[in-house]
């Protein structure tokens, strides 16, 4: 099958499995190794070594890898089999959840996972590699991010529809059949395992969202006066996170759910309400009978969401008072003009990062100081903000508390319940909230110090102290040191890739800018997953883009103008504020952003093409230049330190090291068409 393919055909379907395989993993492994999707960066670093890997062994006439889909098969399996847990070790950074794991240590777990990702991704990172061999430079990039871009689009498709594992299976059986000839039976047997392994998930009634697989299971249970009721709970990616229940028997057992209204003083009543993290219901039945006006309802998974309207017994969705919206809360509070007299963030504690960052969850721009104010913009006179939540920590509900009197100007209403459990309300003004009798308030407020507010440049509400935690710095040393072994046993001397230490630097930066654009464009437009697919599209158009435009330039531009091209557009992109774009229109605001977002990658990737295109040994360059984005994966964790914006002045901080160690002297005429 594969010798009747041309080479730019197969490089097309080999990029696209590796992407393919690369987000699939990135999904799969979250959703079933407990907390793992708290490290999804792991996987990302594993792919890019083992890419890297990949394109090291690439010689002339070697068989294609006969052991990916073996050691694929044998990955899913073991995960299935023998499922690891990471314990929450420590408070210097929250992991929620309310199951006690067990398992290896979470050390272990990590280099495992990384090692394992890494040996995968080796196959079709060698499938991609040989066929640079047989093309141009250019060309064979060009193909590659074509490839790539396909991998993306498609699995974002998938994602969109709700397609299961069994799927995302059934699309990698074909390309990897196609591709891998030898030996055909071991290829057919393992890449069966694989199927059914990923069929069983499906056959239990798993739904997969775009964020999580999520399972249901019946909870039912009898009352404090020894009545039945139903329950039925929502887990997610293993973890319990919801619970499907009716309202009075939920108000017996959370009775924080009720509070936001015992603190709100009397304003004529509850009027126009809007809740954040709406969940399956529960928070939209009770402000429905405390006597809403208006609900509007903002849900940012659409699986859990349809449980609600399916499933809840108050039938909450039904009401022709409430309007649903399926978006990221910030995102909602940016583009509504309509004013509330409460907003309440209900319970929006996530179990999954953005994926393209280590820190990012689904709610960190919900809890910083400038989103508070969002809401208080949103406020109409009288109003009040409201969240609750298991907080797991004292230090945490402090943050908040502070997070809202920085916001408001005043001190919030704070009540404290078991388990960690709290309510916070602040009233537009001090007088429009109720916080009960003054001893009570002061002894709540003095119990629940907390550290200073989170900002949008370092949204990290769960880490305490802005620093990087020593779970991370040990697996950060971990994978370095992985990852050096296996580069010298695959590769061989590290001289072989000395020559392109420029490359491996642009790589590192470029990882860096990729993450910019991601959380950056999380802040400006949601964290939904649909922002998050456009931003990696848009990134792979845009390096497509450059390289379209370095193969159709006459001449190639010379080192020192591209270079200042770059830092021009980093330069742009450090300067301008976020808060002014926030300001924007919405239609303009797009428009800006994407400029200044993707300027950067345009113009680095100006910068990479025309370096690459001159290079003796292509596949030792790309491998380098994966291996540099791997270390800028680790990098990236500075962020906890040094904020979000910064990771631009340290990728332009690379880019010199790369100018530095770029070549000194006039580079050879361009190899490609």
């Amino acid at each position: 099958m594969i010798t009747r393919m041309s080479v730019r055909v197969r490089l097309v379907i080999a990029s696209a499995l590796m992407l393919f395989t690369e987000l699939m993993l990135i999904r799969w492994l979250g959703a079933n190794l407990l907390h793992l999707s708290y490290f999804s960066n792991i996987v990302l670093l594993g792919s890019f070594l083992g890419i890297g890997l990949g394109f090291l062994m690439a010689k002339p006439g070697r068989r294609s890898p006969w052991w990916f889909p073996v050691t694929l098969a044998l990955l899913v399996w073991l995960v299935i089999t023998y499922p690891q847990g990471i314990d929450r070790t420590g408070s210097d950074i929250i992991y929620f959840t309310a199951v006690h794991t067990t398992g290896l240590p979470p050390v272990v777990t990590l280099a495992i996972v990384f090692s394992a990702v890494a040996l995968v991704m080796a196959g079709p990172g060698l499938l991609v590699a040989q066929c640079f061999l047989e093309l141009p430079r250019l060309d064979a990039y060009r193909y590659d991010l074509i490839g790539s871009l396909g991998g993306t689009v498609g699995f974002a498709v998938m994602s969109f529809l709700g397609a299961p594992p069994i799927v995302w299976a059934v699309v990698m059986t074909v390309a990897v059949v196609l591709l891998v000839e030898w030996p055909r039976p071991v290829v057919i047997v393992s890449m069966g395992i694989f199927c059914v392994v990923l069929l069983q998930g499906t056959l239990a009634g798993d739904i997969w969202s775009p964020y999580y697989k999520i399972q249901t299971e019946d909870r039912s249970g009898t009352d404090a006066q020894g009545q039945p009721y139903k329950a039925i709970a929502i887990i997610a990616n293993g973890v319990p996170h919801q619970a499907i229940i009716d309202l009075d028997v939920r108000l017996q057992q959370e009775p924080f759910y009720a509070t936001p209204y015992d603190r709100i003083a009397a304003n004529g009543g509850v009027g126009d309400v809007l809740i954040v993290g709406a969940g399956n219901g529960s928070d939209v039945a009770l402000a429905l009978r405390q006597g809403a006006t208006s609900v509007d309802a903002v849900e940012i998974d659409p699986r859990i969401h349809d449980l609600g309207v399916d499933l809840h017994p108050q039938k909450p969705f039904d009401d022709p008072r409430v309007r649903s919206f399926i978006t990221d809360g910030r995102a909602y509070l940016h583009t509504t003009d309509k004013h509330y007299d409460l907003v309440i963030f209900a319970l929006p504690d996530s179990l999954t990062l953005v994926a393209g960052s280590n820190q990012l969850r689904l709610e960190s721009y919900l809890f910083t100081q400038e989103a508070l104010e969002d809401v208080k913009a949103r406020l109409n006179p009288g109003g009040a903000f409201a969240m609750y939540n298991y907080y797991r920590e004292d230090w945490l509900i402090g943050r908040l508390a502070n997070t809202a009197k920085a916001a408001f100007g005043h001190q919030p209403c704070i009540d404290t319940y078991a388990a960690r459990s709290a309510t916070i309300v602040v009233g537009l003004k001090a007088t429009d909230q109720s916080c009960g009798d003054p001893a009570s308030v002061a002894s709540a407020v003095a119990s629940v110090d907390g550290p200073a507010p989170v900002h949008d440049d370092k949204p990290f509400l769960y880490l305490k102290d802005s620093s990087i935690p020593s779970l991370f710095l040990v697996v950060i040393a971990l994978i370095i040191g992985i990852s050096l072994i296996a580069v010298r046993v695959v590769g061989g001397p590290f001289r072989r890739m000395a020559p392109y230490a420029d490359l491996a630097c642009l790589g590192a930066a470029f990882l860096l800018l990729e993450t910019r654009a991601i959380t950056w464009s999380a802040l400006l437009f949601g964290t939904t997953w649909l922002v998050n697919a456009i931003v990696f599209a848009g990134i792979l158009i845009v390096v497509l883009l450059a390289v379209e435009v370095t193969r159709r330039l006459p001449k190639r531009p010379s080192r020192p103008i591209a270079y200042v091209f770059l830092a021009a557009t980093l330069l742009i992109a450090w300067l301008v504020p976020t808060s002014w774009l926030l300001s924007l229109p919405v239609p303009v605001r797009v428009v800006v952003a994407v400029a200044i977002a993707f300027g950067p990658v345009f113009a680095s990737n100006i910068v990479f093409a025309t370096r690459f295109d001159n290079t003796e040994d292509p596949t030792s360059a790309f491998a380098a230049n994966l291996l540099g984005a791997m270390v800028g994966g680790c990098m990236e964790y500075l962020s906890l330190i040094v904020g979000y914006p910064a990771l631009i002045g340290l990728a332009a901080l690379l880019y010199a090291a790369a100018f530095a160690l770029g070549p000194k002297v006039k580079l050879p005429a361009p190899v490609s068409a």
